[in-house]
């Protein structure tokens, strides 16, 4: 345990940013999933739909550094490359 007040008011900071972060990547983990389901389904509308609502959600990680900003870009890349995909296999 902390003694000293600085370190014992850290302790404090450290937990509430845990939360948030668990939050966010929680939420960003759940818009990325329904992505996938669309995806899964093959319903390419509800899939950019759904990449339309994740992709700030991401970006949000992102900013805040839940997520490096290259990976954030990375998993936005390869979800609109597969809704592409989706859309060249249906004709």
């Amino acid at each position: 345990m902390p003694v000293h007040k600085s370190a014992k008011k850290r302790v404090r900071r450290n937990a509430r940013v845990a939360a948030q972060n668990k939050s966010r990547t929680s939420q960003m983990r759940g818009s990325i999933r329904k992505v996938e389901e669309a995806i899964a389904k093959g319903d390419e509308q509800a899939a950019a739909e759904a990449l339309k609502a994740a992709q700030p959600q991401i970006q949000r990680g992102a900013n805040k550094g839940v997520l490096h900003k290259k990976t954030a870009s990375r998993k936005i890349s390869r979800l609109s490359k597969k809704i592409k995909t989706l859309k060249t296999t249906k004709k």
